[in-house]
């Protein structure tokens, strides 16, 4: 074949075409990245400004700090004072170099606060921090502060934590705060605002009720830094806006006074201003220091917690169920008093009624009574007798209407009302009707009746004032008018007056008088059979024994305050139940007096409930350090 000869001329127009062709090719690339570039200049300006900015300045989010809560007073319940604590964050340790032990020596952490430590550090990711200690003091937050060059992945910082200043008094009432958990996280959809180390949200009680109201809106301290994340200057800081201050109708010097008044008993008592409704003591003991719940509670205290027998876990003014007892009768004879039974009609007691083909047992033989008699001195065989003669549908009405087993708005979560049985309920529920002994168990609060505390305190509330009061725990709002108790105002008197002879006549309280010239209490007591036995209230077994009751108002004449309390297995309403709802109620007229009854009670006792309680825990942990 004979070879190609290449000319000038034809590499000539070879190079031209390259040319052309590398000079289109250049052309066209410099055409798309002037346009990439207008576009990115142009149409995207405002995105890649904003990003950039974003990651010049950063925002290092500061938690608000939570509204107060205070009582009608203006006296503290619920503060926050100044804290510094110490975090660990899991991605910037070494893993070469434990760092929890000198944590450890440094804040004198215990064996608890160490295990809590490795444990949230095994299951943290990431740079979510895992909180080492609350509230350490100066000195440790300081010998932490200069050491922290060497502990890589330690923070200390200081901020806020919640406090209580009358700890367990005000437990059940206010709850306690708590960092978020997963669920909760996702439940307010994702907010940063809960994976601030230190920021706590309700988690019980009012805490958790008025979130909205104390939690506030966080701010921010806005820093200019390189692109490595150096700090160049601090910008101006959005400032955050605190919750607001809550306050109660608590008088947070009665709420101390009745739990420690309560001794070492489990109980609950609720007092009333009965002008208004307004709850003055709001007590379910025993109870937790919320202030170990807000700091992070150790296992041996919670384990402490939840093995006592006294249920200091339970709310018992808003969870307690019990039966009324012998409480329930000022309302049952208001309703026979409706039903046109005269109240000088007389039944008499031998000791018993015999109702079918039981007999029931009176507490005592009272011969002939009368309804101011029976109620004076708490013969049940009067209500026995008496509840079988009138419509039953129509007495639970009426003890309803008063306020057992009914509910009420309330900002408190988790609240349990209660029944009064009535023969409606008895055939919905159980589907059988009503019979003799039904009238006779719910005519002295047994049988089917439940009620809780907070209900013993607005019966005697409504049967004193004559009005139809709503507990209200919240102040400032508008107040509703309040409507009458629709009941004769005669009847309403005679109740009193059998109610005044309980404690100040011949009846079942007469140790309780007020210790007070010119005020008179009125009351009624109850001991609420809990296990079927012959020989009631003086078991040696305290899951045993009866629950004693003391529902009450003073002054008798001219009502100003009503309370309601029961000791759990306390045995005898007049002897156990009786006496605190009297220095309670002494409180409220002179407080110098209450004091001075409280005070050699509690020397007798072991000292005042928070030293008790302190040495019930190092006890406790004693107890459960393993010996060598």
């Amino acid at each position: 074949m004979k070879p190609i000869r290449l000319t000038n001329t034809h590499q000539s127009l070879t190079f031209s075409r390259r040319m052309l062709l590398l000079g289109g090719a250049q052309a066209a690339v410099g055409g798309l990245l002037i346009g990439r570039v207008g576009w990115l200049a142009v149409a995207q300006n405002e995105k890649y400004q904003l990003l950039s900015e974003n990651n010049r300045v950063q925002l290092i989010p500061v938690p608000p700090r939570r509204g107060w809560i205070i009582d009608r007073n203006g006296k503290p319940i619920a503060i926050n004072r100044a804290s510094f604590r110490v975090d660990i964050i899991p991605q910037q340790l070494e893993k070469t170099r434990d760092v929890v032990p000198e944590l450890a020596q440094l804040l004198a952490l215990n064996e608890d606060d160490v295990e809590r430590v490795r444990r949230e550090l095994a299951e943290s990711r990431g740079f979510k921090p895992v909180q080492v200690a609350e509230n350490v003091t100066y000195d440790q937050y300081a010998a932490v502060t200069v050491r922290l060059p060497e502990l890589p992945g330690v923070q200390a910082t200081r901020g806020f934590s919640r406090f209580y200043p009358d700890g367990p008094a005000v437990a059940h009432l206010v709850g306690y705060v708590g960092s978020a958990n997963a669920k909760e996280y996702d439940a307010e959809d994702k907010n940063p605002l809960l994976l601030i180390p230190g920021f706590k949200i309700g988690k019980q009680g009012l805490e958790k009720s008025l979130e909205p109201y104390l939690r506030g809106t966080p701010g921010g301290q806005r820093v200019e830094v390189t692109a490595r994340g150096k700090l160049v200057k601090e910008l101006d800081p959005k400032p955050d806006r605190s919750g607001q201050t809550v306050q109660l109708t608590i008088d947070e010097g009665l709420q101390q006074y009745a739990a420690r008044r309560m001794g070492d008993q489990s109980g609950a008592l609720v007092a009333m201003d009965v002008t208004s409704g307004d709850m003055l003591a709001f007590v379910s003991m025993p109870a937790f220091d919320p202030n170990s719940f807000s700091e992070g509670i150790g296992r041996t205290e919670w384990k402490m917690l939840s093995q006592d027998d006294h249920i200091p876990l339970l709310n018992k003014v808003a969870q307690g169920l019990y039966p009324s007892g012998s409480t329930i009768k000022p309302a049952m004879a208001l309703a026979f008093l409706k039903q046109g039974v005269d109240p000088k009609r007389r039944v008499h007691c031998p000791g018993g009624l015999r109702i079918g083909n039981r007999f029931f047992s009176c507490d005592a033989v009272h011969g002939s009574v009368d309804m101011h008699q029976a109620i004076e001195k708490s013969c049940n065989t009067y209500f026995w007798a008496t509840g079988l003669i009138t419509d039953p549908e129509q007495t639970t009405e009426m003890v309803n209407y008063l306020g057992y087993g009914q509910e009420f708005d309330l900002p408190i979560p988790s609240q349990r009302f209660g029944t009064m049985p009535s023969p409606k309920w008895l055939m919905k529920k159980y589907k059988r009707e009503w019979q003799g002994y039904d009238s006779a168990n719910t005519s002295i609060g047994q049988g089917y009746v439940l009620v809780n505390p907070l209900q013993l305190a607005v019966m005697p509330a409504r049967l004193a004032s004559g009005k139809l009061l709503q507990p209200r725990l919240l102040m400032g709002g508008r107040r509703k008018p309040i409507a009458p108790v629709d009941a004769d105002p005669e009847h309403l008197e005679i109740i009193r007056k059998a109610m005044a002879a309980v404690v100040n006549g011949s009846g079942t309280a007469v140790a309780s008088k007020l210790p007070l010239d010119g005020v008179q209490m009125a009351g009624k007591t109850g001991t609420a059979q809990v296990y079927r036995l012959i020989s009631r209230g003086h078991q040696g077994n305290w899951n045993l024994r009866d629950h004693a009751l003391f529902i009450a108002f003073a002054p008798a004449d001219k009502p100003r305050y009503a309370i309601g309390c029961i000791i759990e297995h306390g045995g005898f309403g007049a002897s156990a139940a009786a006496p605190i709802v009297r220095d309670s109620m002494t409180y409220l007229f002179d407080k110098q007096k209450a004091w001075a009854a409280l005070e050699p009670l509690e020397k007798q006792w072991g000292g005042s409930l928070a030293e008790r309680n302190a040495r019930q825990l190092a006890a406790f942990k004693a107890a459960a350090r393993p010996t060598a």
